[in-house]
């Protein structure tokens, strides 16, 4: 006999949910940009009262000290590895795996399954589908993923943070809802920081970030374009930039002559939130956390993605920015001091455009990309309301409402 879910509590009419004390499985690859959305998912579901547990390969990092209460389960996977002897390897891994994965989906018996993308999910996610299990997908970039290529035949859902996904056939379009990529809480703070454009004479704060490990063509083409700069320009120019170890010591040498208002160097920042909060302009690459993060405050980006990533997805991701309106897509091989000097240049003398482009950005982002993820997965169970077309919920909107104010307002002091 199927018995009521009482999700009252959350404001969320749950109805019926037969598997309401069964688990949800979240399957992930070990890297951050898939763990952490299977994190916040699964702080969003243990608010609701659902039982959650991890499932990732030997190389995956757990949630850990975050979420101590969330089990988590450790399978066999690979990447194809380079030539034939490679791919076997890896083949017989995730063959191994897959043996695990099916061992474990009986022992636990879950609600559902949702992957999160990267090998190590694909052995969980085809054993919950080959149990008949209800099985969700989470698409963090604008390029389906590899893993959930091959698993999107026998999901019942995909859950997206782009409008448009590349490579996803039109057979299976019927299974998207678009619930956006979630952020870190910090970030998700941010949502309500007003953008106020560089006013005349006043501070210009620059952001550069190129990754958790940097990016070297940064390193390099930061100094000289700046260097092309006015030199009244650079006196009023903050920039704060993440750079690789091995580049630290030659951008300092490179940037300190340069005569600038303040000059921060770092290998890591751990302050991202509020530097995003801070800044006037970032430099970035396009990968989905960086996208996720930056549309969900509000910021205008100049975008270089990362050209050898899987299927040129930051390409892809950047695409979708631009024509938006939020960002400035330029391709590394364009991405010269000349070049980027000019944009500067533009961008730097025409603040409403700044403002239009944050505008733009907070437009297209969302704090709520957990809420609405954790509302598809219910829906998936019949145990909540289906989830929303965007994960722009009442409480967003009105969020939005008084950004778009608040960059009205500074859109007018830069005029």
């Amino acid at each position: 006999m199927r018995r009521p879910t009482d999700l009252s509590a959350t404001g969320f009419n749950a109805g019926f949910d037969a598997d309401a004390n069964k688990a949800i499985v979240l399957a992930a690859g070990g890297t951050g940009g898939h763990m952490f959305p299977a994190e916040a998912l699964a702080r969003e579901l243990l608010a609701r009262g659902r039982a959650v547990t991890l499932v990732t390969d030997k190389r995956g990092h757990a949630f850990g000290e975050n979420l101590p209460e969330v089990p988590v389960h450790r399978i066999r996977a690979a990447s194809p590895g380079a030539g034939i002897v490679g791919k076997l390897k890896a083949a017989l891994q995730m063959g191994l795996g897959l043996l695990e994965a099916r061992a474990l989906m009986r022992r636990l018996d879950p609600a559902a399954v949702v992957g999160f993308g990267g090998y190590p999910s694909v052995p969980t996610v085809y054993a919950a589908i080959q149990s008949k299990l209800p099985a969700l997908l989470h698409e963090q970039n604008a390029v389906l993923g590899r893993a959930n290529r091959m698993l999107i035949a026998g999901a019942s859902r995909i859950a997206v943070a782009f409008p448009d996904i590349e490579k996803l056939g039109e057979a299976q379009r019927a299974k998207i809802v678009r619930t956006g990529n979630p952020v870190r809480p910090a970030v998700a703070a941010n949502r309500l920081s007003p953008y106020e454009a560089p006013q005349p004479g006043g501070p210009i704060r620059l952001l550069v970030m190129g990754g958790s490990q940097g990016a070297r063509v940064f390193s390099e083409v930061i100094p000289a374009a700046l260097a092309l700069l006015p030199e009244a320009t650079r006196a009023r120019t903050h920039l704060a930039q993440q750079c690789r170890p091995e580049d630290l010591e030659a951008a300092r040498d490179a940037l300190e002559p340069l005569g600038l208002a303040r000059l921060e160097l770092q290998t890591f920042f751990r302050d991202v939130p509020e530097r995003l909060a801070a800044c006037h302009l970032a430099v970035t690459r396009a990968g989905a956390s960086t996208i996720a993060e930056l549309t969900c405050v509000g910021r205008p980006a100049i975008l270089v993605p990362y050209p050898h990533a899987t299927d040129d997805h930051q390409t892809a991701n950047a695409r979708h920015l631009a024509g938006a309106g939020a960002a400035w897509l330029v391709p590394q091989p364009s991405f010269t001091a000349q070049a980027l000097a000019e944009r500067l240049s533009a961008l730097l003398g025409d603040p409403q455009a700044l403002a239009a482009a944050a505008r733009a950005a907070h437009d297209w982002g969302t704090a709520d990309a957990a809420t609405a993820l954790a509302d598809a997965v219910l829906a998936m169970l019949g145990g909540g309301p289906t989830a929303h077309a965007h994960a722009h919920t009442d409480h967003d909107q009105s969020q939005h409402a008084r950004h778009s104010s608040a960059g009205a307002s500074a859109k007018g002091a830069a005029e």
